[in-house]
């Protein structure tokens, strides 16, 4: 195998075949111009681009939007999912605006110009959806947290950058640039970020059809690809999502069993403290999911809902206050076709956000929930407060 490096190109050889490794920045119109540039002069068999399916069908058909069914989006339990998916096309298109280009500028000219060169087009990366649900299965309760607040922060952060940022955002990609600080706090997210997109993409290059392929990449993967492509990836395990732990669906049943016996048998030993903590769960359930609503500026009857449904959805891990008061949102404040053409625009701020009715819709699921289980903590803390007075 032998190497050879120009500037933000690499080119392999190796088992007879030779790799072009573009290393782009997302947000950068030279990228851009040096990705059809490449191509047009190398004339490769195959070009690879960083993008899953998802993602490519997201740049190659704008009006996707306007096909959501925000109802099953709820029902499905993908309200948090579709959400980050937004933030971070929220932090993309904002430095890509800065900068007078579109978002992902370098992957839509790899895709026209590998047409024009007859080169077949290859989706190198990892589908988005399981490279989240491997992040968000190895940081832990308290780091999912703290990896939303990073994302929110990142997503409503007005900061602009400077060419001396840019170019060091040519060093990652838009999703690690985004979480770069959290990777310094949890270095276990590096794994399924970086090191094991790094296998996938070298994986997919490696297999790509013909004697020539270019690779159009974020210049963070280019030193992993480097390595990796010397190995070999399995990638049905690369691809597989990770195994749910029985820990939370312990918990999650757990504590409404310990609850409610909690407050049964403190109506028998005492009726005027059980009603007390049965006032205490239903008001700290209650307001804080209605808050979380009112927050998102949902509908009355959203809040109302929210409010009602939180103390029951709370004993039942199979519910959530969020579901109800995001559906209740949705049929008061039906999305129209206006919303899902103004989404990609409306992402790029916090008043559009919670101006638009599909994301007001998504925030107040998401923001409903979050209430919901702080006022189950809080609330339950209280039921154990007045038990523990009256033994």
């Amino acid at each position: 195998m032998s190497i050879e490096n120009e500037q933000n190109i690499t080119r392999l050889h190796m088992d007879g075949k030779e790799f072009i490794l573009i290393g782009t920045a997302h947000i950068s119109k030279k990228s851009a111009e040096q990705v059809k540039e490449v191509i047009e002069r190398e004339q490769p068999d195959a070009v690879c681009v960083e993008l899953d399916e998802p993602r490519y069908q997201s740049i190659m058909d704008g009006n996707k939007w306007k096909e959501m069914d925000i109802f099953k989006v709820i029902k499905e339990g993908k309200a948090s999912l579709l959400l980050m998916n937004l933030a971070i096309s929220s932090f993309q298109k904002r430095m890509a605006k800065q900068f007078g280009i579109n978002a992902g500028q370098e992957m839509i000219q790899g895709i026209h110009s590998a047409k024009e060169a007859g080169a077949e087009l290859v989706l190198a990366d990892r589908n988005i959806q399981i490279t989240f649900a491997r992040i968000w299965s190895g940081v832990g309760f308290v780091g999912k947290g703290k990896l939303m607040t990073q994302i929110i922060y990142s997503i409503f952060s007005n900061d602009t950058i400077t060419e001396e940022e840019l170019e060091r955002i040519k060093q990652q990609d838009m999703l690690d640039s985004m979480l770069a600080d959290f990777t310094e706090h949890f270095p276990r997210l590096k794994t399924p970020l970086i090191d094991e997109r790094d296998q996938y993409l070298a994986q997919k290059i490696k297999d790509a059809p013909g004697k020539k392929i270019v690779a159009v990449l974020g210049a963070a993967h280019v030193p992993g690809i480097k390595e990796e492509i010397k190995k070999n990836h399995d990638l049905d395990r690369l691809n597989q999502r990770p195994p749910k732990s029985k820990v939370p669906k312990i918990i999650g049943w757990t504590i409404p069993f310990l609850i409610l016996a909690v407050i049964a048998y403190t109506f028998i030993s005492n009726p005027s403290a059980g009603i007390q903590q049965t006032i205490s769960w239903v008001l700290w359930n209650g307001s804080f999911s209605a808050l979380g609503t009112a927050i998102g500026l949902g509908h009355p009857l959203a809040i109302l809902t929210a409010f009602v449904v939180a103390p029951i959805t709370s004993l039942n891990p199979l519910l959530a206050a969020g579901w109800f008061a995001g559906f209740v949102q949705a049929y008061f404040r039906r999305p129209n076709v206006n919303d899902f053409e103004t989404l990609p625009e409306d992402v790029l701020s916090v008043k559009g956000f919670w101006n638009n009715k599909v994301t007001r819709v998504l925030l107040i699921v998401v923001l409903a929930n979050l209430g919901s289980s702080l006022g189950t903590f809080i609330g339950g803390a209280d039921v154990i407060r007045v038990f523990l007075e009256n033994l």
